[in-house]
This record gives C-alpha cells, structure tokens and sequence, in this order.
C-alpha cells in the first residue's frame, strides 16, 4: 500500500534519491532524443534503475522488482535479436532473482529491511566457477546455433550475469562488482545497436546509469558488511 511505498521512499538517503532521480532523467532525456519512441525500454529501464537502488540498499524488494525487470528485458533483447541476452535473463537471471528473494526473506539483519550480509566461502567459489565454465560453454553453442548478433560479446554478457546473479543470491557484496563488469559488457553492445539504429540509445544510457549504481551498491554494501560486523560475533 501507498504508506509502506512511502517508508520505503523515506529509508532512502538524499543521496540515493538523487541517484534515482538523476539517473531516471537521463534515461529520460535519451528517451526524449530517441526517434523511435520505445516505451517498453523506457518503462524497462526506470524498473530496473529502481531495482538497483533498493538492492544496493540490501532491500528485498529490490530483487523482486529485478524479477519485473528481466522479463521486460528479455522482451526488448528478442526485438534486437540478442537472444543470449533474452535466455540469459528470462531462464536464468530471473530463477536465480526469484531464489534471491526467498534467501534474502529468509536473511534479515535484525528486525530492519535490510538483508545480512554473508561471506562466500571458498566452496561456493569453486562451485560458481565450475558453473560458470558450463553456462559460459554452453551458451557459446546456443547462441551460435541462434545466429546470435554478437556472439563473443553475448557469451562474456552471459558469464558476467551469472555470477553476479548468483553472488547475489548467496547475498555477497561482491555481486555488485559482477554487474559492474556485466554493465561494461552490455554497454558496449547496445552501443553497437545504436550505430546500426539510434532507437537503441535509451538502453546504452540506461547501462550506464546502471554502471554508476552498481558501484554505489559495492561501496553501500561494504559499509553493511561492517555495520553488520558490529553487531554479530561472526567474520563477515
């Protein structure tokens, strides 16, 4: 209901309101330029941008709304034909975000809407590498079998993904720094689309709010990690 959408609102800090509010108008304004008015990569964008913020906030709700956002983008991914990125979001990111929700209701730092940081342990590494290796090789022959545009860049967008998203499960703080590099890799892609077709422009914008973000989240949630250490006998 509208008071709990306003306590969130409220939990915001002036700094991350202006985060929000800065990078929602540049999407925006690249919006606004674009000749081709696509809404759903507007309305995409402004979902995830929102995702974004209440993530780096440790915020359940932020997983939910990436959810919201991975269907919309894998929509947008199919009209350009980067069906890496389509699979990838709609049979992975979104399982994966789904089950990020669940770990992280079930994870709660004290009675606050924040989740508890966790630390990856050596195991989890060796078994998202392993992982990683068969997304990343198997997704090389999908996408190739696919006709894939830009096959190398969607691959490593794929692997990128991946791990980010399952950090983020495992709540890390290390998987802002997955999306970071994932933002890099579609940053570079979309802006491929746009010298091709300036319609695109509103997705290389929205990336790199999205970059900007998630290196907000990485320096937030190292400041949980170690407000979190305070309060709990455990290394964090």
């Amino acid at each position: 209901n509208m008071k709990k959408v306003k306590e969130l609102l409220k939990s915001l800090t002036i700094f991350e309101r202006c985060l929000w509010a800065v990078s929602t108008l540049g999407v925006i304004i690249a919006f606004l330029i674009s000749p081709d008015k696509d809404y759903l990569t507007l309305i995409s964008s402004i979902i995830g941008l929102t995702a974004l913020i209440f993530t780096a906030k440790g915020y359940v709700i932020g997983q939910v709304l990436i959810v919201v956002f991975s269907v919309f983008y894998g929509i947008i991914s199919y009209h350009f034909r980067y069906y890496g990125e389509m699979i990838t979001y709609l049979c992975m990111s979104s399982p994966i975000a789904i089950a990020a929700v669940i770990s992280w209701a079930r994870n709660p730092y004290g009675k606050t809407r924040e989740v508890k940081v966790s630390k990856i342990t050596k195991k989890q590494v060796t078994v998202m590498i392993i992982l990683a290796i068969f997304v990343t090789v198997g997704f090389y022959f999908i996408l190739k079998a696919l006709g894939n545009a830009n096959l190398l860049v969607s691959t490593f967008s794929v692997t990128t993904s991946f791990v980010a998203a399952y950090m983020t499960y495992l709540r890390s703080p290390y998987y802002a720094l997955g999306y970071v590099a994932n933002d890099m890799v579609l940053i570079s892609l979309w802006i491929s689309a746009t010298v091709k077709d300036i319609s695109s422009l509103p997705m290389v914008i929205c990336f790199s709010m999205f970059f900007i973000n998630d290196t907000y989240a990485f320096i937030n949630w190292q400041r949980m990690k170690k407000r979190q250490a305070m309060f709990f006998d455990e290394d964090l």
